[in-house]
């Protein structure tokens, strides 16, 4: 018999040091702000982060994955990804069913459950015309906002190239490309609910992988804009029950850390911030568990 997937609430604290976290299309790439001065990370970006780790599999992160998921890595694959066949996928979720029809069963056993590990754990939105909306799922993961604690204070500079990028010319420039956030510590809450696991074919083995991709969302992800985010903390918190032990935004509270002196103000390293390393012993006795998955 699998094991059931347990309800779980996460935080991660990931501390932003001269990088774009994740830039704004409306604003030319901008790190993204809010009015009142926080900076955000979208859900979207983090998990594209996850899924393009996992999307090759011939890299070293899947490669030194423990042997359960090697032997099955067809079962891994990412829904979400460029240059996708749509009619293919389609055929994949509508196996054995009449166009237009859907049946719960024989989704669960059909082809593009057992393949896609995203769509499995975070749900899919993939419909075509003539589609039922059965096949629409909500996932059992899903990541909140990242939040920056303190105003984040945003860096313009211009990129120069001495190579030159136009023909005729010796050189040259991209004004204000460079745009990062020069200091800030971003919290980003996300849930397990094994309450849609049933709809999606989600396993505690996916479950297993997300805690093991997690940590190395950014380290293995590293990028020119992006050069150094750290995850400081990634809290995954087991309830004791499937219908939860404890208020989640009780455990998030708990484990946000604090900006020291004056909050309206932007930090300038992870010293500017007091930091909460464990839950008090009040929240942790109405957990199954608690554990800091970068310190596994």
């Amino acid at each position: 018999m699998k094991s059931a997937i347990k309800r779980a609430t996460g935080l991660l604290v990931i501390e932003v040091v001269n990088s774009n976290p994740n830039g704004d299309p409306d604003r030319e790439s901008d790190p993204r702000q809010r009015a009142n001065g926080l900076g955000e990370i979208s859900p979207v970006s983090f998990k594209r982060k996850l899924r393009d780790l996992l999307e090759d599999h011939n890299a070293p992160f899947f490669r030194s994955l423990p042997e359960q998921f090697l032997q099955n890595e067809e079962r891994y694959q990412i829904l979400e990804h460029r240059g996708r066949d749509r009619k293919a996928i389609r055929s994949e979720m509508e196996e054995g069913v009449s166009p237009g029809k859907f049946d719960q069963d024989k989704f669960l056993s059909s082809s593009f459950v057992r393949k896609y590990w995203d769509g499995r754990v975070f749900g899919n939105t993939f419909l075509e015309d003539g589609s039922a909306k059965g096949y629409i799922k909500t996932g059992v993961v899903q990541f909140g906002m990242g939040l920056s604690v303190a105003p984040i204070n945003v860096q313009r500079l211009t990129n120069t190239n001495k190579a030159g990028v136009e023909e005729g010319k010796q050189a040259g420039m991209a004004p204000m490309a460079y745009r990062v956030v020069e200091h800030g510590v971003y919290c980003m809450p996300f849930f397990v609910n094994p309450n849609y696991a049933g709809k999606s074919g989600c396993t505690a083995e996916d479950i297993e992988l997300l805690k093991l991709l997690i940590p190395q969302a950014y380290d293995l992800n590293r990028s020119a804009i992006r050069p150094d985010v750290r995850i400081r903390h990634a809290w995954y918190m087991e309830h004791q029950n499937v219908l939860g032990s404890c208020p989640e935004y009780l455990l998030l509270d708990a484990l946000t850390p604090v900006r020291k002196g004056d909050a309206e103000m932007p930090s300038n390293s992870w010293s500017d911030y007091e930091d909460r390393a464990s839950l008090p012993e009040e929240l942790k006795n109405r957990l199954a568990g608690v554990v800091d998955l970068v310190n596994l």
